[in-house]
């Protein structure tokens, strides 16, 4: 097998590795189970298919800090929900963000994460299709989610709890994978949360880039004064 061959080759197998991934019904023991085997070639695969949400993630809330919170970046407590390896979180330390914690399902992923230095804390076996009862309310700045409102993983219903633990007059900022958001039903419940008065949408980049086969729409939120965001009706 030549080197094009080759190349093309692990290429087609990152894709269906991803692809796989998005076949786990948000099933919390398959999905641990999927990214406890994927976590030591997990990053390579995703840079194969050209994964940039990490990025543009960042970036938009370096925006947010600059255009509407008076408090230095290095003082801006993040919370990066679903932070996989890290790799949002690099880039947000990239942009002067040093107040970062993450948490992910899968621990060995969450390893992965901690070995970049980047964050406060990271824990592991945090599954955001359930309550974050290890976190307070109002405790973070900016929240940010990159990868996770895809296919197979999590709920729309989880904006919920991301604007729980996000202080009022603060930001949420999430991807959606395209054939998520046409699917899932996410528009629905962004308005159901407008209407509730927890989360207000202020900005939406439709159809960004975010991998090789397939774009994003990414969701700047942000959380009203009077915002208050139960979550007795998650299950």
């Amino acid at each position: 097998m030549d080197t094009l061959d080759q190349q093309t080759a692990l290429e087609l197998a990152a894709r269906k590795r991803i692809k796989d991934s998005h076949a786990l019904d948000g099933d919390a023991g398959r999905l641990a189970q999927f990214y406890r085997e994927w976590a030591s070639s997990y990053e390579l695969d995703v840079s194969r298919d050209g994964y940039c949400g990490p990025m543009i993630v960042a970036e938009l809330a370096g925006a947010v800090q600059t255009a509407y919170l008076a408090k230095q970046r290095a003082a801006i407590a993040i919370l990066d929900a679903g932070c996989g390896t890290g790799l949002l979180g690099v880039q947000l330390e990239r942009l002067g963000f040093r107040l970062i914690d993450g948490f992910d399902l899968s621990e060995e992923m969450a390893e992965k994460a901690r070995q970049t230095h980047v964050y406060r804390h990271v824990r592991g076996d945090v599954d955001l299709n359930a309550p974050l009862s290890d976190y307070s309310s109002a405790s973070y700045d900016i929240t940010v989610c990159c990868g996770v409102f895809t296919l197979g993983h999590v709920r729309p219903d989880a904006l919920r709890e991301l604007a729980r633990v996000t202080r009022p007059n603060g930001f949420v900022i999430a991807s959606t994978r395209k054939s998520y958001a046409e699917t899932a039903c996410f528009g629905e419940e962004v308005r159901r949360l407008q209407h509730e008065g927890i989360l207000a949408p202020t900005q939406r980049l439709k159809d960004g880039r975010y991998v090789a086969e397939e774009g994003a729409h990414y969701w700047v939120f942000e959380v009203p004064e009077n915002a208050s965001a139960p979550t007795e009706n998650r299950s």
